[in-house]
């Protein structure tokens, strides 16, 4: 036993024999009552432990751990871990912190007040480990045309995290496990999906939850990397050329492993000695006639090979300008032809709205016509019968 315990000890016996000689000679006991609430503190945390008294008169206080080791008598530190600190010893409540909590401090601390009788509560502590942000796994190399497989870890959380896979801010259904490691766990979440070139370089998302992170969210992102064959494009740096023009070929290339090596040539020929090869851009400082041909730029990788062609044509000066001169007239020829032909079609239109006009307008009089002529031929005939031209003319 510790020397600086030694004083303690007597006291707390003649405080225990002054109790029952008041037992003895007032028959009375004073109540007292102690009192400590349960705590929850993230690992690494500082968690506060409080003891609370009531009709508190003085007597020893006792604080120990779970293994039942002294940490406080009635102030004094018993044990030789500055992680507890004792901050408020009151005739109301006695509160310690723990700093940098652990997973070995959890469990129950004992809260004790020695009378004539001994009073004692459990403070549990429980410590919560929230996860790290998520480690993906890749199995294999994803190739165009097959599958990838991803695996989200959270390798240590206490109660076990939540993992999620999110892509294009939509859920990924995936398969979960759970592995109990001692007092945490290690939780995996694993997808599988097919893949195409459009996949290379797009992001899915893991994400993890726990109630240690109030809400907020770790968060891992993977570029997905897709390989695929290569593909072969030759833009020019203008459509059409002339003599002594100066002309840059660039063979526009993708592919995953991207080619590192574009072999350039010329169908049935070599390239011009005035050519020059740049990586992926094959310049004519100067075009003459000599350049013409079917010109070819072959990539590959891996996973398979691509080519295309341009076929370069050198026109003299004059048969540019006057192609060029060409394409101006044709497209307002184009223009007024149109206009023509809509012009023509409103006139037909007008031209069959007047004529059928006309027509009703000449049906109408012509119906007038023949009403006046049955009237004419009443009035003449009223000498037969006066009382039915009277009617008639009503």
């Amino acid at each position: 036993m510790a020397p600086a315990l030694a004083p303690a000890l007597a006291l707390l016996q003649q405080r225990f024999v002054l109790g029952i000689v008041l037992l003895a000679t007032a028959g009375t006991v004073v109540s007292q009552e102690v009192q400590a609430e349960n705590v929850t503190v993230v690992e690494g945390g500082t968690a506060e432990i409080s003891c609370h008294l009531h009709q508190y008169d003085g007597s020893i206080v006792v604080i120990q751990n779970p293994v039942r080791q002294t940490l406080f008598f009635n102030g004094t530190r018993a044990l030789k871990d500055t992680r507890f600190q004792l901050v408020e010893f009151t005739q109301k409540v006695v509160k310690i912190h723990l700093s940098d909590a652990k997973l070995e401090d959890e469990g129950g601390y004992f809260c004790q007040l020695y009378t004539e009788d001994t009073h004692h509560q459990i403070a549990t502590l429980t410590v919560i480990v929230p996860p790290d942000n998520p480690l993906v796994e890749v199995k294999e190399q994803a190739v165009e045309g097959g599958e990838i497989e991803l695996t989200c870890i959270s390798p240590r959380t206490r109660p076990a995290a939540t993992l999620r896979w999110y892509r294009d801010r939509k859920e990924l259904k995936g398969f979960t496990s759970k592995q109990e490691n001692g007092k945490t766990f290690s939780i995996t979440n694993s997808i599988r999906f097919s893949v195409d070139r459009k996949d290379d370089r797009d992001i899915v998302t893991c994400e993890a939850s726990h109630p240690a992170l109030k809400g907020q969210k770790k968060q891992t992102q993977y570029e997905l990397d897709v390989q695929f064959s290569p593909t072969a494009n030759i833009q020019p740096s203008q459509s059409l050329v002339r003599e002594g023009d100066e002309l840059n070929l660039k063979c526009e290339v993708t592919g995953n492993p991207r080619p590192t090596e574009i072999i350039w040539t010329r169908l049935n020929d070599s390239l011009p000695e005035r050519a020059q090869i740049q990586g992926d851009v094959l310049s004519f400082p100067s075009l003459s006639l000599q350049d013409n041909g079917t010109y070819s730029c072959q990539v590959s990788n891996k996973h398979g090979r691509s080519s295309d062609q341009y076929v370069l044509v050198v026109y003299d000066p004059g048969a540019i300008i006057e192609a060029q001169t060409q394409v101006p007239y044709a497209v307002i020829g184009g223009i007024l032809a149109l206009l023509v032909f809509l012009v023509i079609c409103i006139l037909i239109v007008m031209v069959w709205c007047s004529v059928r006009q006309k027509g009703s307008y000449l049906t109408h009089e012509a119906s007038g016509l023949d009403e006046h002529g049955e009237a004419r031929e009443a009035f003449l005939n009223g000498g037969e019968n006066h009382k039915r031209k009277e009617e008639f003319f009503i």
